[in-house]
Protein backbone atom coordinates (compact mmCIF):
# COMPACT_ATOMS: atom_id res chain seq x y z
CA UNK A 1 0.00 0.00 0.00
CA UNK A 2 2.66 2.40 0.73
CA UNK A 3 4.53 1.47 -2.40
CA UNK A 4 1.26 2.61 -4.48
CA UNK A 5 1.22 5.98 -2.33
CA UNK A 6 4.96 6.35 -3.16
CA UNK A 7 4.50 5.57 -6.89
CA UNK A 8 0.95 8.40 -6.59
CA UNK A 9 3.23 10.80 -5.44
CA UNK A 10 6.08 10.65 -7.52
CA UNK A 11 3.33 11.03 -10.34
CA UNK A 12 2.40 13.86 -8.66
CA UNK A 13 5.72 14.84 -8.46
CA UNK A 14 6.56 15.05 -11.54
CA UNK A 15 3.42 16.82 -13.02
CA UNK A 16 4.12 19.40 -10.50
CA UNK A 17 7.71 19.84 -11.71
CA UNK A 18 5.75 20.04 -15.79
CA UNK A 19 3.70 22.65 -14.20
CA UNK A 20 7.08 24.46 -12.86
CA UNK A 21 8.42 24.64 -15.92
CA UNK A 22 5.56 25.63 -18.03
CA UNK A 23 3.93 28.06 -15.77
CA UNK A 24 2.59 31.46 -17.41
CA UNK A 25 3.70 33.51 -14.63
CA UNK A 26 6.29 33.50 -11.78
CA UNK A 27 3.80 32.93 -9.15
CA UNK A 28 2.57 30.10 -10.75
CA UNK A 29 5.69 28.66 -11.06
CA UNK A 30 6.44 29.64 -7.41
CA UNK A 31 3.61 27.80 -6.05
CA UNK A 32 4.45 24.59 -7.84
CA UNK A 33 7.94 24.76 -6.41
CA UNK A 34 6.36 24.94 -2.71
CA UNK A 35 4.09 21.79 -3.82
CA UNK A 36 7.05 20.09 -5.49
CA UNK A 37 8.54 20.34 -1.76
CA UNK A 38 5.59 19.77 -0.65
CA UNK A 39 5.15 16.57 -2.10
CA UNK A 40 8.77 15.79 -1.48
CA UNK A 41 8.08 15.85 2.33
CA UNK A 42 5.40 13.81 1.87
CA UNK A 43 7.43 11.18 0.22
CA UNK A 44 10.25 11.70 3.00
CA UNK A 45 6.92 10.54 5.49
CA UNK A 46 6.30 7.50 3.26
CA UNK A 47 9.90 6.39 3.21
CA UNK A 48 9.94 6.90 6.59
CA UNK A 49 7.06 4.50 6.93
CA UNK A 50 8.67 1.95 4.80
CA UNK A 51 11.91 1.56 6.25
CA UNK A 52 10.41 1.74 9.94
CA UNK A 53 12.44 4.64 10.32
CA UNK A 54 10.26 7.39 12.75
CA UNK A 55 13.17 9.85 12.48
CA UNK A 56 12.76 10.75 8.70
CA UNK A 57 9.55 12.58 10.08
CA UNK A 58 11.63 14.77 12.10
CA UNK A 59 13.83 15.28 8.80
CA UNK A 60 10.62 15.80 7.00
CA UNK A 61 9.15 17.93 9.33
CA UNK A 62 12.05 20.38 8.96
CA UNK A 63 12.22 20.09 5.28
CA UNK A 64 9.01 21.39 5.49
CA UNK A 65 9.44 24.56 7.47
CA UNK A 66 12.74 25.38 4.94
CA UNK A 67 10.24 25.61 2.33
CA UNK A 68 8.05 27.38 3.75
CA UNK A 69 10.34 30.03 4.69
CA UNK A 70 12.15 29.70 1.27
CA UNK A 71 8.34 30.41 -0.43
CA UNK A 72 7.77 33.21 1.74
CA UNK A 73 11.09 35.20 0.99
CA UNK A 74 10.94 34.50 -2.67
CA UNK A 75 7.40 35.55 -2.85
CA UNK A 76 8.57 38.37 -1.05
CA UNK A 77 11.63 38.84 -3.10
CA UNK A 78 9.40 39.02 -6.77
CA UNK A 79 6.52 41.25 -5.16
CA UNK A 80 9.20 44.15 -3.53
CA UNK A 81 12.29 43.49 -5.29
CA UNK A 82 13.99 43.27 -2.02
CA UNK A 83 14.27 41.22 1.20
CA UNK A 84 14.74 43.62 3.60
CA UNK A 85 14.45 46.88 4.32
CA UNK A 86 14.42 49.55 0.80
CA UNK A 87 17.79 51.45 0.53
CA UNK A 88 16.77 54.93 1.77
CA UNK A 89 19.46 57.67 3.04
CA UNK A 90 19.62 56.51 6.96
CA UNK A 91 19.43 59.65 9.24
CA UNK A 92 21.29 57.83 11.72
CA UNK A 93 24.86 59.10 9.55
CA UNK A 94 27.38 56.57 8.32
CA UNK A 95 27.09 53.70 10.69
Amino acid sequence: MFIAASAAIIVAMTLTLIRAILGPTIYDRIMAVNLFGTKALLLIAVMGFLTDRPEFLDIALVYALINFIATIAIMKFFRFAHLGHPHEEDSLGDL
